[in-house]
C-alpha cells in the first residue's frame, strides 16, 4: 500500500515514478471520485476532475514532502479542483445533476428497492447540506480523517471543523426524522 510512510522511505525517481503513481491510483482512486462527485454532483464532472487531479499529482509527485499522508495529499488537490470547476463560468450557467446507483445480483428486487429507497434518502440527505457542513460529514464519516487532518485540507482552525461538523449531524438528524414521518 502507498503510504505515508512508504512515500518517506524511498527517493522518487523517474525510474519508479510511474509504479508510484499507479499505486497511488489503483489505492487512492475511488476515494478521489467519491469525494469529488459528492462535491459537484456530476458523474460526468467527477470524472473530468479525477483525471485532472491524478495528472496534476503525477506532474507533482516528485515534489511531495509527506507533511500529510497521500489520501489527504490527494484529496486536497480534488477539493481545490471541484472548488475551482464550481466557480466556474459554465457551472454558473448549468448545473447538471447525476444520480447514484447501486446494483446487485444476489438480492430480491424488493429488498434491493428498500435498501435504494433507504440509501437514497440518506445521501440526498447529504447533499441538501450547505457544502461546508457536508464536506465536513463526508471527510469524517466516509474518509476517516482526523479533526487536523480536515482542518489542514480546509484550511481551517480545528475548532471549526468540530463546529461545522456538530451542525451536519444535527441537520442531518433533522433532516432523516422529517423523512421519517413523511414515509
Amino acid at each position: 500500500m502507498v503510504g505515508l510512510e512508504y512515500l518517506k522511505s524511498i527517493t522518487i525517481t523517474s525510474d519508479n515514478m510511474d509504479s508510484i503513481f499507479a499505486d497511488l491510483m489503483a489505492v487512492y482512486g475511488d476515494d478521489v471520485w467519491h469525494y469529488i462527485f459528492l462535491l459537484v454532483k456530476s458523474k460526468d464532472a467527477a470524472d473530468d476532475i479525477t483525471q485532472d487531479v491524478f495528472l496534476n499529482a503525477y506532474r507533482l509527485l516528485h515534489r511531495f514532502e509527506g507533511r500529510s499522508s497521500p489520501k489527504t495529499w490527494l484529496l486536497t488537490i480534488a477539493r481545490n479542483k471541484s472548488i475551482n470547476w464550481l466557480k466556474s463560468s459554465f457551472i454558473k450557467r448549468v448545473l447538471l445533476m447525476g444520480s447514484v446507483s447501486h446494483t446487485s445480483s444476489q438480492r430480491s428486487a424488493e429488498l434491493e428497492a428498500l435498501d435504494q429507497m433507504g440509501v437514497s434518502a440518506i445521501w440526498q440527505s447529504v447533499l441538501k447540506l450547505p457544502a461546508k457542513q457536508r464536506e465536513v460529514l463526508i471527510l469524517d464519516a466516509h474518509y476517516q480523517l482526523s479533526y487536523s487532518e480536515m482542518a489542514g485540507m480546509l484550511q481551517i482552525s480545528e475548532g471549526t471543523v468540530k463546529s461545522r461538523l456538530h451542525r451536519a449531524r444535527a441537520l442531518m438528524e433533522l433532516m432523516l426524522k422529517e423523512e421519517g414521518g413523511k414515509l
